[in-house]
């Protein structure tokens, strides 16, 4: 796979995880779940069946998610920090 399509997945579930956060649809504290509930079944789906791999795939996408949401909510609070100073 080229670099686009192993990237696409992972930008996808943080824009979504993001969408989510906004939304206050779900606790923050849950967000991390919801990543896996929504990446690991997307992994198995991608990866054509259930195995270690694409388990460990789809951890990998919804902790790279996690990570995304949580460094965008960082910047944009400092921004506004800055902003105020």
């Amino acid at each position: 796979m080229d670099f686009a399509a192993e990237f696409a997945p992972y930008v996808g579930l943080a824009v979504v995880l993001y969408a989510i956060r906004q939304a206050g649809a779900v606790s923050n504290a849950l967000i991390p779940v919801v990543a896996i509930v929504l990446a690991v079944p997307f992994a198995f789906w991608e990866a054509g069946g259930v195995s270690p791999d694409a388990l460990m795939v789809g951890l990998q996408y919804a902790l790279l998610g996690v990570g995304t949401v949580a460094g965008i909510k960082y910047f944009l609070e400092t921004k506004a920090e800055d902003k105020r100073n």
